[in-house]
């Protein structure tokens, strides 16, 4: 079978199309014929090299988002899950494939009405925009800025944040013509990505939702209202500066909080519960799944360019 792998890291130049054999599913396991791969920030972040001290290595294969049909299964999985299309959580990496292994309990049922390519924009990204609101402890009627809202994780925050009854939603992002579509899907305050900007933009914010993280991060702070929280859920910014806590021990006396969020901490069943609700309101068309491109598995590398460069609005799927 074709598959990507990151042969050296750095640039996208890095990643190339090899031969595998197609795998066996082990037990608790099924084999899953892909139609369709979510290219995700978190894999340019790791064919760049910079989670190489938390066990990547070269030769990795990205990926970690999935839908197709099952085609086999390992011990111990019921075989009526054969023939099923189904989306799948393939873990840290092995999804650029045209055959991928998944655990069956990171499996789900695709609903006839929602196509492949936006089931792998919305199954990973969808959970994190509602268990970080979750985080945040956002209720209706509070503010909510949304940093680095043109990508799937920070499209389904404001979505999800517009649709509970927050007060406004403010987005940062790179161009007039993005923050018109973000306003489409529910946005209220359109900012630069300094967090400048904005007619009657509110002056501060009840919750900050940060995708980017990066090196200014912290100056995000000054925007939190008193007893403010921000929660980082991604960092395709990198991370931000070592000292970034001083700014908040600056503003002591603001009450305010920080916190990471990753979907690793939300038990499987709840995933499972807010993933199923997720793609039933997508196929009804209360959420809107915006999937920027789609390419061919051997156009991994063009797709990495596009992310690299900032040309995704949404989210680019590969199809085997």
């Amino acid at each position: 079978m074709k598959a990507v792998t990151i042969q050296a890291f750095g640039g996208p130049e890095g990643l190339a199309v090899i031969d595998l054999p197609v795998p066996a599913p082990a037990d608790g396991e099924v084999l899953i014929a892909v139609e369709a791969i979510g290219v995700g920030g978190v894999d340019a972040v790791v064919r760049s090299g910079a989670l190489a001290a938390y066990g990547f290595r070269e030769g990795h294969v990205p990926g970690s988002e999935v839908a197709g049909t099952v085609t086999a299964v390992g011990g111990g999985v019921d075989a009526s899950w054969i023939g099923r299309r189904v989306w799948a959580f393939t873990g840290v990496g092995g999804g650029y494939v045209e055959h991928a292994i998944a655990p069956v309990e990171e499996i789900l049922d695709l609903p006839a009405n929602l196509p492949a390519a936006d089931a792998v924009t919305l199954g990973g990204s969808g959970v994190v925009a509602h268990f970080g609101l979750s985080h945040a402890r956002f209720t209706p009627g509070e503010s909510v800025l949304v940093r680095g809202a043109a990508g799937s994780i920070g499209i389904m925050t404001v979505q999800l944040a517009a649709r509970a009854g927050a007060g406004a939603v403010a987005v940062t992002t790179s161009s007039a013509e993005r923050g018109d579509r973000l306003r489409r899907l529910g946005a209220t305050h359109v900012l630069d990505r300094s967090g400048e900007g904005g007619e009657d933009a509110p002056a501060g914010y009840d919750v900050i939702i940060d995708v980017v993280a990066g090196a200014d991060m912290s100056s995000f702070f000054a925007r939190l209202n008193p007893n403010g929280r921000m929660v980082a859920v991604g960092a395709v910014g990198g991370p931000p500066q070592a000292d970034f806590g001083m700014t908040m021990m600056a503003a002591f006396q603001k009450s305010m909080s920080f916190a990471t969020f990753s979907s690793a901490t939300v038990s499987p069943a709840d995933r499972r519960a807010v993933r199923t609700e997720q793609f039933a309101a997508a196929g009804r068309g209360e959420l809107e799944t915006v999937v920027h491109e789609l390419l061919p598995l051997e156009q991994a590398v063009q797709a990495h360019r596009k992310m690299d460069a900032g040309e995704v609005f949404g989210r680019i799927v590969l199809t085997p």
